[in-house]
């Protein structure tokens, strides 16, 4: 794993006050700071207050003038939204947090989740597929989830019509996990608002995304690396060439998952692109053994903690040596490293440590620099490391 994934070798301390989970929602929640950019700025700047108070001088260092954090005001109203639906904030780092999901690299900073927090410490293993599904599908999917469960597994999906909510209906009983692309109070598609109703009480909704917020077509592909980086394999039952699916089975395989497929007929368009990850490599699944045999055995079974038994933020950490400051930067130094950085990117993705060999800066001067000008706009960052010069 690379240097640069601060959060995975060194997380945070998770928020132990009030005042530090609105810290923490306000940094997220500002402008052009998402997950990547927010383990930046903890790393650099040692807490959300004091990347708050740096945010300002770093936009304008990138040549955003007059920038502004998030408002207090708006995160208070997520937050009283959360406790009007039940949802729970879950902070990286808390004892809550899905240690799977704390190694990807663009981990969330913060689930909202809504229902049973205990089933997030179980092994999990993902159900995707297509929403037009077959019946056979459906009944595949069924058959999975079902068999999965019982042999102690959290089946998760996305709650979409088809495979996902097949998978969802037979793991009800013993507990599944509903990701979704808007806000968690969101029940999306309409039509499973009942289904995400009784996942709410018998199982568990998360969702990295403001409260309320309406899901659009650009959030499904970050729900998708959510999907995939909590589990220990992905099962494609049904998915078309170029499909949402297929998304989340890359990023299963960017994140090192194990990544199954059931097959299909050939002349059957919702399973071409099962059939596609099969003869690329993925193992061919025809029942749940063949999922089961493809992963190291179950830990022991340990009861699940519920939220009232287990606080959801941890004591301060006694006696922690403060990490050293950041070396200072002169202005003229920051504008050569930014000049090379872009003079190297191009539209097409690079790997960050190719880039940091290329510009021949250290890390630790390439990070920061990365924050400026991924706030300013003018660097993308895409899953799996890679950047791109924004267009």
């Amino acid at each position: 794993m690379s240097g640069e994934s601060h959060h995975s070798t060194h997380p945070p301390l998770p928020p132990t006050t009030e005042d530090d989970r609105v810290s923490w929602l306000r940094l997220l929640r500002s402008r052009r700071v998402g997950p990547t950019t927010f383990h930046r700025l903890m790393a650099e700047h040692g807490s959300a207050q004091a990347a708050l108070a740096a945010l300002p001088e770093v936009a304008r260092a990138a040549g955003q003038d007059n920038y502004e954090c998030c408002p207090v005001g708006v995160v208070i109203g997520e937050m009283k939204a959360a406790r009007t639906h039940g949802a729970q904030m879950v902070c990286i780092g808390d004892p809550h947090y899905p240690a799977a999901l704390a190694e990807i690299d663009d981990a969330p900073p913060i689930l909202w989740v809504k229902g049973r927090v205990g089933l997030l410490s179980r092994p999990m293993i993902a159900l995707v597929g297509a929403r037009n599904a077959s019946s056979l599908g459906l009944r595949m999917a069924r058959m999975l989830a079902r068999d999965l469960s019982e042999a102690g597994y959290v089946v998760v999906s996305g709650m979409a019509r088809g495979i996902d909510t097949a998978a969802h209906l037979a793991a009800l009983d013993t507990g599944t996990i509903a990701v979704l692309g808007g806000g968690v109070d969101n029940l999306y598609p309409a039509e499973n608002a009942k289904l995400g109703e009784d996942i709410g009480k018998a199982g568990l909704r998360i969702s990295e995304q403001p409260m309320g917020l309406q899901p659009q077509a650009r959030h499904f592909p970050r729900r998708n690396r959510i999907i995939s980086g909590l589990c220990r394999a992905l099962v494609v039952v049904e998915a078309a060439h170029k499909s949402g699916s297929l998304v989340t089975a890359g990023a299963a395989l960017d994140q090192g998952r194990e990544v199954l497929a059931v097959p299909g007929h050939p002349f059957d368009g919702r399973s071409a692109g099962a059939n596609m990850l099969i003869r690329d490599g993925a193992r061919l699944v025809r029942g749940a053994d063949d999922v089961i045999e493809a992963l190291p055995p179950l830990p022991e079974r340990i009861p699940e903690t519920q939220p009232e038994q287990m606080p959801l933020f941890r004591e301060p950490a006694q006696a922690a040596i403060p990490a050293p400051p950041p070396q200072k930067r002169s202005w003229r130094d920051m504008a050569k490293l930014h000049q090379a950085i872009l003079d190297r990117l191009t539209a097409a993705p690079l790997p960050e440590d190719q880039l940091i060999r290329d510009v021949q800066a250290p890390a630790q001067a390439v990070s920061p620099a990365l924050t400026d000008l991924e706030l300013d706009g003018k660097v993308i960052r895409s899953p799996g490391g890679f950047l791109s010069k924004a267009g």
